[in-house]
Order: structure tokens, then sequence, then C-alpha cells
């Protein structure tokens, strides 16, 4: 866990992406330059396999996969470094304990957390093993619990989360057309279930098989949308309050209600 000062407000961005198909370098370029271009924000979010796109026929290719320390990365690391941004990036992870659909988070102290999917896919159980639980990121005093697409999806893995002691639940996803109510539904019920922030960065643009729905977001703890995308990419940002979270979690602990 990356420790950090607790501050009263986090400011977070979330990129609805559309990556070049396979090419993990230029996509991590790409990505350095929205940090430049978010560099008021304190986490950046990136989608699902942001770094190859969603086409898991690519990962027959070595180089689609991405290692520790991998030097394609080097740009975001420095962008991260220079612009005080954690950015969290969505890559087909090989590591020394086997391999990952993973949400990669690079702070700017140069700390790095792999947090994997637990809830895979038919097609992704051929390719990828089973992530376990990880302990929130630490982003200026705020604990980030990272999910990756359908660990959304299944509440005993927000309330896990919660019990770890997370403020915000940020999900790399691929929400696609006709997902459109599950996109609406799943953050906002983690949120007010657990009295957490929830992010949701989609993937732009389409694939084999699939066209994005759009609509990455931020979700109130109260389960409101404050921040919505369209369609296409594009980044949205949102000033996360404490004040907001410390009052609804003493309304609850009030009420005898535990999340």
């Amino acid at each position: 866990m990356i420790c950090g000062v607790e501050s009263d407000e986090l400011v977070v961005a979330v990129a609805q992406h559309a990556p070049v198909p396979g090419d993990v370098a230029e996509n991590a370029r790409r990505a350095a330059a929205l940090v430049a271009e978010a560099a008021d924000a304190d986490l950046l979010l990136f989608p699902l396999l942001s770094l190859t796109g969603y086409d898991l026929h690519r990962l027959a290719e070595p180089s689609a996969w991405t290692i520790p320390d991998d030097p394609r990365l080097d740009v975001v690391r420095e962008a991260s470094r220079a612009h005080g941004v954690t950015t969290v990036v969505g890559a087909a992870w090989a590591g020394p304990d086997g391999r990952v659909l993973a949400s990669v988070a690079l702070s700017p102290d140069g700390g790095v957390e792999v947090v994997g999917k637990h809830h895979l896919s038919r097609a992704e159980r051929e390719l990828f093993e089973p992530a376990g639980p990880a302990h929130p990121v630490d982003v200026r005093g705020w604990r980030v619990a990272l999910a990756v697409c359908f660990d959304a999806a299944a509440p005993e893995h927000a309330l896990e989360m919660a019990r770890r002691g997370a403020d915000v639940y940020a999900v790399s996803a691929l929400y696609t057309e006709g997902q459109e109510r599950r996109l609406d539904v799943h953050p906002a019920a983690r949120a007010l279930d657990h009295r957490m922030y929830a992010l949701v960065a989609n993937l732009a643009g389409a694939g084999p098989g699939w066209r994005s729905c759009g609509g990455s977001g931020v979700w109130h703890p109260d389960g409101r949308r404050v921040a919505a995308a369209g369609a296409g990419a594009q980044v949205v940002t949102a000033r996360l309050e404490r004040a907001e979270l410390d009052r609804l979690r003493a309304a609850d602990a009030a009420a005898g209600y535990r999340g």
C-alpha cells in the first residue's frame, strides 16, 4: 500500500479511452499525454486493458503482455511523477506470480500496485489466472479499491473492499451497447451499499464483437451520478469530499447500519 497524508478532497479523472489495438508502447505514450492534461487530478483511471484494447486474440503476441519494470511504462511513470498523479492503466500482466488481467497503479513516488481481476469470463480463464483480494491503494490518504470489469457486478467484491477500508471503488471496465443499465446500476449500488465513491472508466470505440456504450463517470456515496461521459474518447473529472463520506457514514452508524 502506498501511504499518504489524508486530504479533505480528492480530485479524480476518468479516461474513456480507445486504445490502439495491441500497441502497448503507443498506448502508454497516449496515457502519459492524458496524465499531463489531467495534471490537476490526484488520480487518473483508465479502462480495462487500456494498454492493448480488448481483443484477447492479440494476447498470443508476447509483446502484448506487460511485465514488472516494463520500459514501455517509463513514460507513464515519469508523467505520474512530474504531475503528482496516481495513474491506473489496464494491462495483460505477466508477473512472477502468474498472468492476471490487471489494473496497474503507478504512483508519483514510483510505487507500483498490481490488482488482478477475480471474476474472469470463460475466454479470459484460458489466458489469465483469477486474482485474490487486494488491499486498497492509498492516494493522498484516500483508500482506493481497484476493481476490474465484472468484479464490480459481484457484490461480495465491493463488500470485501469496504471491509478493507475503501473510500473509493475504482472500476476499469468494458460495458458494451445494450449494457447501459448495468453501467448505471453497478457503481451506484456499490457506492450506496458501502458509502464509497465509485468511478468507472469504460473503454471507448469498438473491438471484435463489441461496441462501447460510453457512459464513464463518477458516483456519489448516496448513489447519485456526479459526472458522466457521453460517447467517444474523453476525460471527465470530479472532486470528492471526505466530509460527504463522514456525514453519510455517521448517519448510517447512528441508525445502526453497517455497509
